[in-house]
């Protein structure tokens, strides 16, 4: 069977043009949906099983696989790398693929990209379809006319591609193929252990299967074994963060303050990743609500402020704006009326912006979008509704929310949220007064 190597990082990756988070395994699942409708075999370097540097594998696929295709998406280095050394190994049977809002630099301007749309984080499943059937004609096209389509080729003709010598015994690379969920909004099974020493895809799986299932305790276990590997990887970093501090092990305090080392290792201070600083802003809020700190809550507004003003996306302004009212408490309560009511100020001008921003999102949203995306943009409508005191346009939405029929630690977690801006918002009032 033909074999198809895809040059694509995994996981979520920000593209940090404009902040956005991609989620590469969704653009992944379509790619493999498209090959494998060709009648080849997919292959991407996470699901390799090796021992060792993955380098060696990689080249191999490089210079052998039948084809191979490259996502640029979030301006992967990595995957621009490997593209070139395609490109410098094999005259043809190379496709390039990337978001739809990606930027080409001017050395790949003249080549053809093959675009597709993420919505949110996510890949739509009316968009899904049709970018298969297009990469599918493109595969059965290209292979069929074995035309060159490498630069280096092109414009130095006479250069001849490289062979390999030939070996008593060729080693085999075995590839773990791992089905996605057929549906979107489904929990990934946890995958079967594999025999041998596990893929880099089976570790990030079997960890996404356990987030789905909140067993955060294995989820750490997965991904630091995962980080360990991939120490640099930030979507690695962020996502053992999160299951770091919700494991609460051995206890939160400790776990939060392990979480907040962790994420040390990414430059917080200093990021302009908004997955980073919501991440950050996370875990100051919850150590605040532990020790009572200004510090920490000032030092989570900080992140959560910043990450907001460079995604301008609902997550991190939601929180924004409930933490300001925080502040503006304790600033009241402490007579600095001035700076209670900048705080309140901001907060509800945040909170404004918030729906602005959500209103063209939940129009898009059909329902072939993820469910938890779908019920977090709806949830932060409704949050920044009642927050505003708009109560019979936060009622429409959370009626929306709930018809999503979302597990119900969402629901709770949205009207425990809800609750605290309304306690928050009474006590100010009062303060205030």
């Amino acid at each position: 069977m033909k074999r198809c190597f895809v040059v694509q990082g995994f996981g979520k990756k920000t593209d940090y043009t404009d902040g956005r988070v991609l989620d590469l395994d969704a653009s992944y699942a379509v790619i493999k949906d498209a090959v494998t409708a060709c009648g080849m075999e997919c292959v991407r370097a996470d699901e390799i099983l090796h021992s060792g540097t993955i380098d060696k594998p990689m080249y191999e696929q490089l210079l052998s696989a039948d084809l191979v295709i490259a996502d640029l998406s979030t301006y992967n280095i990595n995957a621009a790398f490997e593209l070139g050394v395609r490109y410098a190994l094999r005259p043809h049977a190379t496709i390039v693929v990337a978001e739809e809002l990606f930027k080409p630099v001017f050395d790949v301007t003249h080549i053809v990209i093959r675009r597709y749309k993420h919505l949110g984080e996510d890949i739509g499943r009316s968009e899904a379809k049709r970018f298969q059937a297009a990469l599918s004609d493109a595969i059965s096209g290209i292979l069929a006319q074995s035309a060159v389509d490498s630069p280096v080729y092109t414009f130095i003709p006479e250069l001849e591609p490289p062979r390999t010598r030939p070996v008593a015994a060729a080693a085999t690379i075995e590839v773990v193929a791992i089905d996605v969920a057929e549906s979107l909004n489904a929990a990934p099974p946890a995958p079967a252990a594999p025999a041998g020493e596990p893929s880099n895809k089976w570790l990030l799986d079997s960890a996404k299967a356990s987030l789905k299932a909140s067993d955060f305790a294995s989820a750490r276990t997965f991904l630091r074994k995962l980080h360990e590997r991939l120490p640099a990887d930030h979507d690695v970093v962020h996502q053992l963060t999160l299951a770091t501090y919700k494991s609460r092990q051995p206890d939160p305090r400790t776990a939060l303050t392990e979480a907040r080392t962790l994420l040390k290792t990414i430059s917080p201070a200093t990021t302009n990743d908004p997955e980073t600083l919501g991440l950050w802003g996370a875990i100051h809020k919850r150590l605040y609500d532990l020790d009572g700190d200004p510090g920490l809550l000032d030092e989570s507004i900080a992140a959560y402020g910043r990450g907001f003003q460079l995604k301008q996306d609902y997550y991190n302004g939601v929180n924004y704006a409930t933490l300001l009212e925080m502040r503006a408490l304790t600033s009241a309560l402490a007579q600095r009326s001035d700076e209670a009511i900048a705080d309140r100020v901001t907060a509800r001008r945040t909170r404004r912006e918030v729906l602005t921003l959500l209103a063209p999102l939940l129009q898009q949203m059909g329902d072939d979008c993820d469910l938890e995306i779908r019920y977090w943009a709806m949830a932060s409508d409704w949050e920044a509704r009642a927050g505003l005191g708009m109560a019979d346009e936060a009622a429409q939405s959370e009626a929306r929310a709930r018809a999503l029929n979302p597990p119900s630690w969402m629901i709770d977690s949205t009207r425990e949220q809800i609750e605290r801006i309304r306690k928050t918002q009474e006590q100010l009032a009062a303060a205030l007064a």
